[in-house]
């Protein structure tokens, strides 16, 4: 069996959490609000880490969307209403680690789970989770590109969030909070810092390249899949972002 044919349904969810995570990541780097998406990738953990600890992991997609809606809404509150957010957003995040920590700390497997919901291994990813998390990210990309641009005020912020929280409640669960906030931001950033390409096309590109660098690099050299990917889409970034200043004479 070829690595294409054991493999495929890993790739094509690699490139659909670049393009799904790269809506959310440019309009979070736009708002100046980078600790957003990690804040509720962990608070949506917390739900996972209870149905794991006490429910023997039954209603996990609930408890994980209820937690990550829970955390987008306060969130969506707290944008016009609390002086330095991103100070606000960050003790969200400490609050979320800190109580996964806890639930966790009478758990056999504690140190296990906390592992996978920081970074998860997607190599074998089966056909049922792809088509799953297709379907998901399709209706989520159509409500970004056709609803959301006519929106304005809270209901566009409450909209916002409301789609992040979902995504984030399923890509928490298949690649972890950290592999989810490296995609949100590393692809973005670098699509926002170059001038050339329109940022969005660049961004989902660029992701897509180190994702899948990233897949086929773990596979053969037997790395954790979900830090590799945080490894590689973040040290391209930076190295894009660099050498792109150098470049332009701005270092």
């Amino acid at each position: 069996m070829s690595l294409i044919e054991l493999l495929w349904p890993a790739f094509v969810l690699a490139i659909a959490l670049v393009f799904i995570h790269t809506i959310f990541g440019l309009e979070i780097i736009k708002r100046g609000v980078i600790f957003t998406d990690l804040a509720i990738g962990q608070i949506a953990a917390i739900g996972m880490a209870i149905s794991v600890a006490f429910m023997d992991s039954r209603y996990q997609s609930v408890m994980t969307f209820g937690f990550a809606l829970f955390a987008a809404l306060i969130i969506t509150w707290a944008m016009k209403r609390v002086q330095k957010i991103e100070a606000f957003i960050g003790l969200l995040y400490a609050l979320g680690i800190s109580s996964i920590m806890l639930i966790l700390a009478q758990s056999s497997e504690g140190t296990e789970l906390f592992s996978k919901l920081s970074a998860a291994d997607i190599l074998f990813t089966s056909q049922e989770e792809l088509y799953s998390s297709l379907a998901l990210y399709g209706v989520v990309g159509l409500v970004m590109f056709t609803l959301y641009p006519r929106l304005s005020g809270l209901k566009k912020e409450l909209l916002f969030f409301m789609m992040l929280a979902l995504t984030v409640t399923s890509s928490v669960q298949s690649a972890g909070v950290l592999v989810v906030f490296a995609l949100l931001i590393a692809p973005s950033y670098a699509g926002l810092s170059q001038k050339r390409f329109q940022p969005f096309l660049f961004a989902t590109l660029f992701g897509s390249l180190c994702i899948v660098g990233a897949l086929v690099g773990s596979y053969y050299l037997d790395l954790p899949t979900g830090y590799a990917i945080i490894f590689v889409s973040v040290l391209s970034s930076l190295l894009l972002v660099v050498f792109g200043s150098l470049k332009n004479g701005k270092v």
